[in-house]
Parts: C-alpha cells; structure tokens; sequence
C-alpha cells in the first residue's frame, strides 16, 4: 500500500480532476473517468480526510456525493446548478488508504430543476447513496 499521506497512481482509466472550483479543489485530488457507460469519480482517502476515529468524515463523502450529483446534473442539461435539497444515506465507512468511488444520475428534469440519484463505494462496497434537487441556473455565476 502507498504511504498514506500520498496519492498512489488511480484506477484504470482514471484521470486527474482540473477544473473544479477552490473548495474541492482543497479537499482533493479528486479523479474522473468518461467513457460510453457514463462517468465517475474518485479520490485516495488521506489521513486528513478521516475523523477522529480514523475513518473517512461523513462531511467529505458528503461533499464528495454533492459533486457526483452536481456532475450528473451538468452532463444531462449542459447547465450549471446549484444544490436546493440533499439527502444523504450512510451505509458502510471507508479509511485511510482507500480509493472511495462514485457515479450520479439525473432521474427527472424540469426547466428549472433536475432531481438526481448518487452512490459512493469502496471496491463493491457501497458506502453512501442520496439524492438531491438542483435548481438550474439560467446565467453565469459570479465568483
């Protein structure tokens, strides 16, 4: 195993993550993959991503499944959006020393909302699903 304060090489397939805003940019690196069946994501748990407990923080799989769906809200309407509700189920942990994975899909659109499914995972392992509403921007934001 890498030592855990590095990133060893991603998953087959994977690529570093460049575009993404200042908040997940800090949290990361985070990874993706394109391909015909859809995209994922990914990210290497560090030690400074877990709890006191030494296992993943339920806030960076949250944040982590907030970008899923926010992907998948973008892939199916080419729009940028925002979160207006999240749901978030735990169901397993991941730690340190682990790639955690995920994919989204948008269910239901309207003109200005898109309603969305997320799950994260280790291996086959799921760790968190949710769903989520986006409200669909009509102009740029400004930072």
């Amino acid at each position: 195993m890498a030592e855990l304060d590095q990133v060893p090489p991603p998953p087959p397939g994977f690529i570093a993550s460049r575009t993404r805003g200042p908040y997940t940019t800090h949290n990361g690196p985070y990874f993706h993959k394109v391909d015909e069946a859809g995209f994922e994501h990914a990210f290497f748990a560090l030690p400074r991503h877990c709890n006191g407990m030494g296992i993943v923080h339920g806030g960076m799989l949250t944040s982590f499944l907030d970008g899923l769906l926010a992907t998948a809200v973008h892939r199916a309407t080419g729009t940028a959006s925002v979160t207006i509700h999240l749901s978030v189920d735990f169901l397993s942990m991941a730690r340190a020393g682990e790639w955690v994975q995920g994919t989204g899909l948008v269910t239901r659109k309207t003109k200005d909302l898109a309603f969305c499914e997320a799950s994260v995972r280790v291996g086959s392992r799921d760790l968190v699903r949710g769903s989520g509403v986006f409200k669909l921007m009509r102009k740029p934001i400004e930072l």
